[in-house]
């Protein structure tokens, strides 16, 4: 076939029209530019984290210089101590912004997908984001530190100083940036990140001196971007003129040591003192964060994680019949009933005929003013509902709709009971009765608009759940069964019910809220925007659901925005609402809306509703809600409902029997107890649930049993032939026994923070309906960490006590005990900032801040010798101080006989067998001469005969913790509403 020739024109227009897309719409430095703005924006407007931060780095650079006040630099062990802490603080407090991290991931990874920038541009633009934050960090507490720790003062050692520490701040908070790219989730990231701190801190030369890394683990040692910090300030602050000198205080090092003052102190601890060592870190430090950049840049684009897949608990039964395909709920026809605006016979849906385990109960609410403070004058009220009157039957479908902003959801929240704040004026009657908030409560079922539930529990488990906590405990348990099959009949749920909640669809997650609502057997069913990010295809299934329930004779209230028709058709009654909180129309839809349509189209003004629109589109656009414009926004339709018939009908309608006067017919709805079921169900469900969870989170588990094991193994292999009798492996002993236990601790409390963080949601939810007591949730969790923790300190213990040298089985199970109450208590520490705090980057801050605070005090560094005396109080509180000296004095001061010291021939005799009994070795010229026992006893303070007072104290500050949890537990409420 033989081509036609192109037309010059035509092959223009293609060429100027038809040239492919671009894959990007802006270029690479205009993206980077607007999503570096874009991640400050953010980080400014998170008020309580920065506030949090800011804090932080104020009060910590204060407590450190301060701690470390004019530090003699003879005593190097403090010297660098004081490094060795701020590293340490940097480490913590990166560590806290992984929730933030992880949160700018997901909303990352859906605008990458529909090529909104490239990766790179994503990278950069946050890299340099956090710029800003981590130069003010360090010029804050850098320069507290410096200055009031007595550092040599020269301001090229200064800037020196600030500029090691800001490269050092950036490479962190890219590192942990880079791990939650890593990871798929924060159940994984938080103690990943804590076992790398592990590699960081233990691998930077100053819990073990370079001299003492074995060999196969040295490359630990020159990877390390602290490593090279603690290498490189050391020397700015020795090699200084004040330090280059041969004597000093009294001591001529070069006669002695062959060495000057700065040099010789250095060699203490293996740093190398060539001024090299200055630019070579900053050069290392630089590169690694550029590697770390593009590491971050190439996971983000090739390892995405996306949402969880579904995992089913049993396998689906085959069934024998093919299901149906859907079908849509015809409309209900209408009656005149006295309490029911539907007449059941006549709706076409095959509904199972079952027993009813509720009261069918009317609502109705007069004259309701919902008050606010003002946000622009707080001393001024701002009214958010305006007089609303309105009512609402059993076995009706009542939608409250109007614009965003009219009040649709307060007016729900205000007659369900779930306001916290602002001011409640009118009456709310249940049956004809004034109701009260108990009542309220317990005859009423709420499905909120996110769909909030424990993610272990499966769909059956979580009704179930619901069924045995919210009825009363005198509904038997076979009824309570039989009311978890109702609901997974009538919300079409036998197919998902052994599936796990976590990864499930949003219309399963809908189906199941309303599902564990309707297992409680409430009179009253509210449902805030059931449809909300739902397809057209899933609202209509959830609808339909929904419309079943009202069939069964419940009363729903249902908050819906601009439905589909076919959706729409399914109510019977609607109370309709205009901007600021006033009414414009409440009664009965009629047939395919017709009354709602004759009501509005009866109103001057108002154009006739097109023959094939949707109802509810058309009517929000009438009363000015919609997106059209029109003369009918110029009329007051608050005014004209008013005084129509319409609002006369409704009047009349209230003063019915049944509806806000008592009738005999009805009976007043009463509950005698707060909470429906007994308080050891409640205590045997949440125990089931916690255990499930924990379970079924091997993300949690599993990670911390691995970083349970690696940190035994690499601890082990760095500690392998260490002898704790010279001073360096004595100093290195010490820290070993504070470091390991502390970051498997650490590794608990970050594991603790996402896990609790995620349930504490449901619990909110939970406790607003009375569905247990927060005493039981609070045993539960408890309990629950007790076994997991037992059992990962064991597998610590079995291989780390062995391997770094340390003998005696007795002494083996108390170690274990004593690392097990130390993590147990981290944990805690963890629920209780959870439950304290609004959020979980507050916790994670404040988690850090206190941490550290704690870990300065404990008395490993400053030991309790250099403690100032204004500290000594927070040094006797500390609950860390008690594990750690109880830990060190089982396996270093056991020492029954201390041997004498000879002075004519200058040495110990009657040396025992026991590492506290050997005499110390090898120690600089400021420590006199001690054994192993006197020296802990003597620069720590950890006494081998207080260790069992220290164990009492260890379990009061649990006890306290645990209380402290309760407390927050019952009082603290971070859902405002």
């Amino acid at each position: 076939m033989t081509e036609a020739p192109m037309e010059p024109e035509l092959e223009k227009h293609m060429s100027e029209y038809m040239d492919p897309v671009p894959e990007f719409r802006e270029g690479f430095w205009q993206n980077t530019a607007a999503l570096s703005i874009r991640h400050m924006t953010i980080l400014w407007r998170n008020k309580a984290y920065v506030a949090s931060r800011v804090a932080m780095t104020c009060v910590m650079g204060l407590i450190y210089g301060s701690t470390f006040y004019q530090v003699d630099p003879t005593n190097v062990q403090v010297m660098l101590g004081v490094i060795f802490q701020a590293a340490m603080f940097m480490s913590l407090s990166q560590d806290s912004q992984i929730p933030v991290f992880m949160e700018a991931r997901e909303i990352f990874y859906k605008q990458r997908g529909a090529n909104f920038y490239q990766t790179a541009s994503y990278v950069i633009g946050y890299s340099i984001a956090l710029m800003p934050p981590s130069v003010f960090e360090i010029l804050i507490f850098g320069s507290l530190v410096y200055w009031m720790c007595g550092f040599v003062a020269n301001v090229g050692a200064y800037f020196i100083y600030l500029i090691l520490l800001v490269l050092t701040n950036l490479v962190l908070s890219t590192w942990f940036f880079a791990l939650t790219a890593m990871c798929p989730n924060l159940d994984i990231a938080k103690p990943m990140s804590s076992f790398s701190i592990v590699f960081i801190i233990i691998f930077a030369g100053f819990v073990q001196p370079k001299s003492q890394i074995p060999d196969y683990l040295v490359w630990i040692y020159w990877i390390n971007p602290i490593g090279w910090c603690m290498r490189a300030l050391p020397v700015n602050e020795y090699r200084a003129s004040k330090y280059n000198v041969c004597e000093y205080g009294g001591v001529n090092y070069c006669s002695e040591f062959n060495m000057n003052m700065g040099e010789y102190y250095l060699d203490q601890f293996g740093v190398p003192s060539s001024k090299t060592w200055l630019w070579t870190g900053a050069i290392f430090l630089i590169l690694f964060y550029v590697l770390l950049l593009a590491l971050s840049a190439y996971l983000l684009e090739y390892r995405r994680y996306l949402a969880p897949t579904n995992i089913q608990l049993l396998p689906k039964e085959i069934e024998d019949e093919v299901q149906e395909g859907y079908a849509l709920a015809s409309t209900p026809t209408h009656s005149d009933n006295t309490n029911s605006d539907t007449s059941h016979d006549d709706v076409m849906v095959d509904v199972p005929r079952r027993e009813k385990n509720f009261v069918p109960v009317t609502i109705a609410f007069t004259d309701l003013w919902y008050t606010v403070p003002d946000p622009t004058n707080p001393k001024e009220g701002l009214d958010l509902l305006k007089g609303i009157n309105g009512y609402a039957t059993p076995g009706t479908l009542t939608a409250l709709m109007g614009s965003t902003g009219a009040g649709k959801t307060t007016l729900m929240d205000v007659i369900a009971g779930r306001k916290t704040e602002g001011t409640i004026k009118g009456k709310i009657y249940l049956n004809g009765h004034e109701a009260n908030d108990l009542a309220i409560r317990r005859a009423t079922g709420y499905c909120e608009q996110m769909d909030i539930h424990s993610e272990a529990s499966t769909m059956r488990e979580a009704l179930t759940f619901s069924a045995f906590l919210r009825q009363d405990s005198s509904v038997p348990d076979s009824k309570k069964y039989d009311t978890v099959e109702e609901c997974l009949d009538l919300l079409d749920m036998h197919d998902v019910a052994d599936q796990i909640v976590r990864g499930s669809s949003q219309e399963q997650m809908k189906r199941l809220t309303i599902g564990v609502e309707l297992a409680a057997q409430p009179s009253i069913l509210f449902l805030d925007e059931p449809t909300s990010g739902l397809d057209a295809h899933s609202a209509n299934v959830i609808m339909d659901g929904v419309r079943k329930v009202a069939d069964c004779g419940r009363t729903i209230v249902c908050t819906i925005h601009q439905p589909s028709s076919d959706v729409f058709f399914l109510f019977d009654h609607l109370i309709l609402l205009k901007r600021g909180g006033q009414s414009v129309f409440v009664g009965k839809l009629g047939d395919r809306c017709q009354k709602l349509v004759k009501y509005l189209e009866a109103i001057p003004g108002v154009k006739p509703c097109p023959p094939k629109q949707n109802p509810a589109t058309w009517m929000l656009e009438v009363i000015g809600a919609g997106v059209s414009s029109g003369r009918a926004r110029d009329l007051d339709f608050v005014d004209i409902f008013s005084k129509s018939e319409q609002k006369r009908m409704m009047d009349d309608r209230l003063l019915q029997p049944g509806i806000t006067t008592a009738s005999p017919d009805w009976p007043e709805v009463t509950f005698m107890k707060k909470r429906a079921s007994k308080g050891s169900t409640q205590l045997y469900f949440l125990m089931k649930r916690f255990f499930a969870l924990y379970w079924r989170t091997p993300a949690f588990n599993l990670t911390r049993f691995a970083i349970v094991l690696g940190v035994a193994i690499i601890c082990g292999l760095a500690f392998l032939s260490v002898d704790y009798s010279t001073y360096s492996g004595l100093m290195g002993g010490v820290g070993l026994v504070f470091m390991s236990t502390l970051f498997m601790a650490m590794a608990g409390f970050m594991g603790t923070l996402p896990v609790y963080s995620n349930d504490c949601a449901a619990f909110y939810r939970e406790r607003a309906a009375q569905t247990y007591n927060s005493l039981w949730y609070f045993v539960a969790t408890t309990v629950v960490e007790i076994p997991y923790v037992l059992g990962q300190c064991l597998l610590f213990t079995v291989i780390f006590y062995p391997m770094v040298g340390f003998q005696g089985f007795a002494t083996a199970v108390l170690y274990w005990v004593h690392v097990s109450l130390f993590v147990l208590g981290q944990m805690y520490f963890a629920q209780l900032l959870i439950h304290a705090f609004p959020s979980i980057e507050v916790a994670a801050v404040m988690g850090a801040l206190i941490n550290s605070i704690f870990l300065l005090f404990a008395g490993f560094n400053p030991p309790s010798s250099s403690v100032p005396e204004g500290y000594r109080w927070l040094y006797t509180i500390v609950p860390q101080r008690f594990s750690v000296a109880i830990l060190t004095v089982i396996v270093f001061c056991d020492c029954p006989e201390e041997p004498t010291w000879n002075e004519s021939l200058s040495q110990y005799e009657n040396i025992g067998s026991n590492l506290g009994c050997q005499p110390l070795t090898e120690a600089p010229i400021t420590v006199s001469h001690t054994t192993v026992k006197g020296f802990i006893e003597g620069t720590f303070s950890y006494n081998y005969d207080d260790r069992w007072s220290n164990f009492g104290y260890v379990f009061a500050a649990i006890f306290i913790f645990r209380v402290l949890s309760m407390v927050s537990l019952r009082y603290i409420n971070h859902t405002k509403r």
